[in-house]
């Protein structure tokens, strides 16, 4: 019997945060919900913000209650959140003012300002980060074009998982995969792009110091320590960005397979040694994020449930409280194959009426709209197959290499339709597990910045050892083939 080893991971998404702690043991990972919380956008004077006070309150909740539970002290603490979101602490070490949401209105218009600036061929070629108006860079430019007062005030700009590990032990630092994420990062260097500061002409000097995941950043501050009454324990850089930590919990092996971290987005891509920057990856609009142990997440950002969310958000002001299991049934027993969406149309990035929004993308494109609910969540769980259909093929196109396999992990792979939907569309053999992978890529990372793991290879056995993994393979191919042709007319 090997000695039990205990970490505690803080996993913080757009809908829900939760703080889990994990123990390995005899080559296998145990994870335990301890305290689970609500997330999401709160408006403020027409602004989309987070309640970040309250989020690092219960943070702190539950990194107590995990201490308490652990059999020994915890080896160490890791944060990991969504990424280009950030804060902007004071000369006092304060936060100026609660960070704004990615979904936040003013960016819109601001990456044509970019491009004023800045051609868009070479700013991707710095960063080989795919264009999207929520991007860091976006948000940046925003304020300073706006003369933000709370810019002015900056001392640091800080990234979300960073900012939550920042009140706790007090040390500014940015997490490289995050970091990655921003658009402002040269992915040659990985450092902060000289030529992306001076040209769009941003404050180069509030941005932290990247670190690589794995450090071992400092443990809790006496006062938090105090707070939270419990020792003064490590706090581990770990992939902060969720997907980061999501894809080192995928328990693929060998190099056939790509991976699917679904949830409120749908990120699918392959783990590669070396940024893939040029013409064809710019044309398809793939990004290149940073991942762990030297590694590149080549990848999509996909809308993802979101679509879904805000459907069943949509449906409950007006009356009606259906579960995602009941939606998900009524989908199933649907008419197949009513209609196609972009679900990456910019229409459907802001919270709102999405119901509403649907229909109005399908009377734009020709098709006929509908006020049957289970036929709307069934047209986008289609739609959204076919996208992954479509970025596999760029995926292999990109690379030369062919894949076997997609895993797919996180809370997305409760949809069962959507994981046949999936087989179905692609073709390919579907591993759906395990729901909390970046939970344990999270807890996986600090074992082994701990030295008690050597590696992605170990660390993706133990995934492996540890969950229940369930297959889907592909049926009614040929129906597939003829509704993606037509996807791809469209």
């Amino acid at each position: 019997m090997s000695e039990t080893a205990s970490y505690i991971a803080v996993d913080l998404g757009a809908e829900s945060g939760r703080v889990m702690l994990g123990s390995i043991a005899d080559g296998k990972l145990d994870l335990e919900e301890v305290h689970r919380f609500g997330n999401g956008p709160v408006e403020t004077d027409g602004s989309l913000r987070w309640d970040f006070d309250r989020l690092l309150k219960e943070a702190k909740t539950g990194i107590g209650l995990a201490a308490r539970k652990a059999e020994g002290t915890p080896l160490g603490i890791g944060v990991d959140t969504w990424g280009v979101d950030f804060g902007l602490i004071g000369d006092d070490s304060r936060l100026i003012e609660a960070p704004y949401h990615y979904r936040d209105s003013r960016t819109n218009g601001m990456m044509e300002k970019a491009f004023a600036l800045m051609p868009k061929r070479d700013i991707y070629q710095n960063t080989g980060i795919q264009f999207m108006q929520l991007n860091s860079l976006y948000q940046v430019l925003a304020m300073r074009l706006a003369g933000s007062a709370a810019m002015a005030k900056t001392g640091k700009l800080i990234f979300m998982a960073d900012l939550l590990s920042y009140f706790l032990c007090g040390k500014v630092f940015g997490e490289y995969t995050l970091a990655s994420t921003s658009q402002m990062m040269d992915m040659a260097t990985g450092r902060w792009s000289k030529a992306i500061f001076e040209k769009l002409g941003l404050p180069m000097q509030i941005m932290p110091e990247i670190i690589m995941p794995g450090t071992v950043v400092g443990p809790l501050t006496d006062d938090v320590a105090r707070e939270i009454g419990c020792p003064k324990i490590p706090v581990i850089a770990v992939g902060s960005h969720d997907t980061a930590s999501a894809v080192l919990g995928v328990p693929g092996s060998g190099r056939d397979w790509a991976y699917l971290s679904s949830g409120t987005w749908s990120l699918m891509g392959v783990e590669i040694p070396k940024a893939i920057i040029n013409d064809k990856t710019f044309e398809y609009g793939f990004t290149n994020e940073g991942g762990v142990r030297n590694t590149i997440r080549l990848l999509k950002n996909i809308m993802g449930l979101w679509l879904v969310q805000e459907c069943k958000r949509q449906w409950q002001r007006e009356g009606q409280d259906l579960s995602y299991s009941e939606l998900t049934d009524m989908a199933a027993k649907a008419k197949p194959f009513f209609g196609i969406i972009d679900c990456d149309c910019s229409d459907f990035l802001a919270p709102g009426d999405m119901p509403t929004r649907i229909n109005n993308h399908l009377t734009q494109t020709g098709q006929p709209t509908t006020a049957d609910k289970g036929q709307m969540i069934r047209l986008v769980l289609e739609s959204l197959a076919l996208k992954y259909r479509r970025t596999l093929e760029a995926i292999e196109d990109v690379t030369g290499d062919p894949i076997d396999v997609l895993h797919i992990v996180g809370g997305g792979i409760q949809n069962e339709l959507l994981c046949q939907f999936a087989a179905d569309a692609t073709g390919k053999r579907i591993v759906a597990g395990p729901i909390e992978a970046t939970a344990s890529g999270n807890i996986l990372m600090q074992a082994i910045a701990a030295g008690r793991l050597k590696g992605i290879d170990e660390a993706r056995a133990i995934v492996r050892h540890s969950f229940d993994l369930k297959e889907y393979r592909p049926q009614d191919t040929p129906e597939w083939t003829q509704r993606y042709e037509r996807f791809m007319k469209r």
